[in-house]
Order: structure tokens, then C-alpha cells, then sequence
């Protein structure tokens, strides 16, 4: 294993990641750290869970740093694009210990909530933006947000970007930051127009892949239950959820995630939903509940979700993952079954089939 130090990181950022136990590099780390610390475009892939987040929080924190240019209002000087407003936040809940450290600021732009704290934040000069695309093309447009000071811009889960038809959002964005600045993009593949967005957007990259084998990854145990009534379904479910570790439910639509979460609640296995139709505040009270220490006043040991947690959702120690109705289709079920047996840890993953989906799950 390698150090941090080792890999060129300044010793106040190790420090802060040592602080966090967090001392040797996971495999992605120690390829991409020596070219994106030395200002190297890099495209890295890598599967969820190998360590990405870490790999460009701390080249984009430390390059800054070192830069040490003033940031102007409304001129942030480091960009971070990630698909959802759960991975942005948590994103910018790892970027903001190593930011504080080097005395940046950080702050998250995106939908859902109102656009004032985010206009003030800008106002006042923020160094690094963690965004969803949406959001800030709009305060773009408004002249509240201007990139021609981005020196470091990361793209992060950008095949997921391409899933949700962000795609000509994140060209138009990328293409408002100066060709001289530092790109860090990561993906998990290069489909759907992502290699577009290298060949366009990266100068001469270095390119590096986290070995799969090499990851820290746990044994994910795959299961198939099959069911014969609607009936056999409920009580099998039921019989999921009812465990001591963290477990997250999957459900197709966000209305049977809802009743799903009710349900199991009024059984008295207390569970909360993730869906798009709850507020940003909810959905933040929600995973944070999810996310907390077992047993903590407020805490919930069952989430059910519908996709939109799928890559959204990086909590440790999820020891079982249900898909109560199977996903459409293949991507699904790798990035909800990625929500268990991380970074180490082992985990199972159950798919629950009635006989009318036998044919596509088999699929």
C-alpha cells in the first residue's frame, strides 16, 4: 500500500484524511494522484466505491491551494459537476474538511431548493462549487455564476450524466471554463457520448483504470427469491427488512417506495423513503437518518429508494440490498447492488421475482 504522502499529497491534506483514518491509497488514488497533483488532465475510471471522490478532492484542493489566486465574486475558482443532489452533497461534505484546512470554501449549487443561499454564496467569492448541471446553467444565464475563472474542473460519474440526458448541459458548461485549466473527468464507462466529451473537453490526458481485482471490494452474494402470489411477496419483504444492519429496499416507482416505506413502519420496522418527489430537506432528514449510527434518537435502519438513490446513496456498511422489483434493465442492478459490499466490506443482494418477470430478470 501507499501513502499519501508518499504520492506527493501536501502533509496538511494527508493530515486531515489521517485524521479520518484514512492513511494508505486505494488503487485509483495512487494512479491518478501523481498526473492530476502535477496538473495532468486525467480520465479516470473506476467502479463506485474505489475511492474517486478522494482522488479529485485532492488534487483540486491542493492545486488551488498552490495557485493561490484571489477568487472574485461570482468567479469560482475550482468545479465540480456531479448527476444528482444526493452526490453533490456528499461530495462536498468529503471536499470541505480538506478545503477548510487549506483555507478554501466550498458550497453546493442545485434544484429543488431556493436559489438565494446559493446566490449568496457566489456573491461573496466562494472558491470551489460542487453542482448539478440544471441549477447552474440557470444562475449562469442570470450572470450570477461566471466559470472564466475555473482553474480545476472535475466531471464526476459522467456515464450517469449521459443516463439522464445531461450531457448537452455539461458540454455547454464545460465549454464556459477556460481551455487552460486542469479536467479531471471519471467514469465508470465511456459510452453514450462520454468519449465525445473527452476527445473534446481533455488535453492529452492521462488515462488510468482502477483494476477491479485490486479495488478494496467485499463478497457481494447474489440471491434470486421467487414468489407466487402478491401475498408471498409482502411477507418475504417484510422478512428483508426485518434485520440489525442497514438494508436499502428497492422499488420501481416512487409512489411504492412511499407505501412500502409506510408499510413497513406501521409493522414496526421503522423505515423512511428516497424518492423524487420529496423536498431537498426531506430527502436530506431522510438519508441522514439512514446514515447515522444504529441506534441514535431518529435513526433508520431500512431505506427504501426508487433509482434516483441507485448512485446517489454512499453510506458504508449496507449489509443487504433487495431489489423488491427488479430494474428495468442491466445498469440498474449493478449501481443498486453497488450500494453493499463497499470498500471492503461484504454484503448480499436479493432479487425478489414473481413469476410474470421470471423472463426478464432471466434476461
Amino acid at each position: 500500500m501507499t501513502s499519501f504522502i508518499d504520492l506527493g499529497v501536501p502533509a496538511d491534506l494527508a493530515n486531515v484524511l489521517a485524521a479520518d483514518g484514512k492513511t494508505e491509497a486505494f488503487p485509483i488514488q495512487t494512479a491518478t494522484l501523481p498526473d492530476s497533483l502535477a496538473g495532468r488532465d486525467v480520465l479516470g475510471r473506476g467502479r463506485t466505491g474505489s475511492g474517486k471522490t478522494i482522488a479529485f478532492a485532492l488534487p483540486l484542493v491542493a492545486r488551488l491551494a498552490e495557485s493561490g489566486r484571489k477568487t472574485k465574486s461570482r468567479q469560482p475558482r475550482g468545479l465540480v459537476l456531479a448527476p444528482t443532489r444526493e452526490l453533490a452533497t456528499q461530495i462536498a461534505a468529503t471536499i470541505q474538511p480538506l478545503a477548510k484546512a487549506a483555507g478554501l470554501t466550498v458550497t453546493t449549487i442545485f434544484g429543488g431548493v431556493s436559489q438565494n443561499p446559493q446566490v449568496r454564496d457566489l456573491n461573496a467569492g466562494v472558491d470551489i462549487v460542487v453542482a448539478c448541471p440544471g441549477r447552474l446553467e440557470d444562475l449562469m444565464k442570470q450572470n450570477a455564476a461566471n466559470l472564466g475563472s475555473v482553474e480545476v474542473t472535475v466531471l464526476d460519474e459522467a456515464d450517469h450524466m449521459a443516463d439522464l440526458g445531461f450531457l448537452p448541459g455539461v458540454t455547454r458548461i464545460m465549454a464556459a471554463t477556460p481551455t487552460s485549466g486542469q479536467r479531471l473527468l471519471f467514469s465508470a464507462t465511456l459510452d453514450n457520448g462520454i468519449d465525445k466529451l473527452v476527445s473534446k473537453f481533455l488535453s492529452n490526458p492521462a488515462s488510468h483504470e482502477a483494476d477491479p481485482g485490486s479495488v478494496p471490494q467485499g463478497e457481494m452474494t447474489h440471491r434470486l427469491f421467487t414468489v407466487s402470489t402478491a401475498d408471498g411477496k409482502r411477507s418475504l419483504v417484510k422478512a428483508l427488512a426485518s434485520g440489525t444492519g442497514r438494508r436499502i429496499m428497492f422499488t420501481r416507482t416512487k409512489h411504492q417506495a412511499k407505501k412500502l416505506a409506510r408499510q413497513l413502519t406501521a409493522d414496526g420496522i421503522p423505515a423512511f423513503d428516497l424518492q423524487g418527489n420529496l423536498s431537498q430537506n426531506a430527502r436530506e432528514r431522510n438519508l441522514g437518518a439512514f446514515a447515522a449510527e444504529p441506534g441514535t434518537p431518529g435513526s433508520v435502519r431500512v431505506l427504501v429508494a426508487t433509482d434516483v438513490a441507485a448512485r446517489g446513496v454512499h453510506v458504508d456498511d449496507v449489509e443487504l440490498v433487495v431489489h423488491v422489483d427488479p430494474p428495468v434493465e442491466h445498469k440498474s442492478y449493478l449501481h443498486r447492488s453497488g450500494r453493499t459490499a463497499r470498500a471492503g466490506a461484504s454484503g448480499v443482494v436479493v432479487t425478489v421475482v414473481l413469476p410474470e418477470q421470471r423472463k426478464d430478470v432471466t434476461q
